[in-house]
């Protein structure tokens, strides 16, 4: 019984974690907002729209007019390139037209990719 109550405590914590993160990543995406959308209405501005940003390959969103770098890139988004990008943008992929000088925080980092994770394709959003 014990051991079923420690999983329990586990499972809870761990979601309450990471209900912590997608929130807290709200937050950071205020600094993307000027650029990129999210969520079922979301278009193209200055930036691509970033639903289901994961498992993508960079450069393939239609109607967004993207830079040869990134078109050429031959990145998948995942965390760990997404991580590097969002780090330093210019360096990461020389030539796109991201014009953000990047995330330093690690926490910050960490909560915009748990928060744009929750964004399907389509902009729906998973709880």
């Amino acid at each position: 019984m014990r051991v079923i109550t420690a999983c329990f405590l586990l499972v809870a914590a761990s979601t309450a974690a990471f209900a912590d993160a997608v929130e807290d990543g709200a937050d950071v995406f205020k600094k993307c907002r000027a650029c990129h959308q999210v969520g079922e209405n979301a278009k193209n501005v200055v930036g691509p729209k970033l639903n289901g940003l994961f498992g993508r390959k960079a450069g393939s969103i239609e109607g967004f007019a993207y830079s040869e770098a990134n078109k050429k890139s031959g990145v998948v988004w995942d965390e760990q390139t997404f991580k590097k990008y969002i780090t330093d943008p210019r360096a990461a992929m020389p030539g796109n037209k991201m014009a953000f000088a990047g995330l330093k925080d690690e926490k910050d980092i960490a909560d915009l990719i748990a928060y744009l994770k929750t964004f399907d394709a389509a902009g729906k959003q998973k709880k």
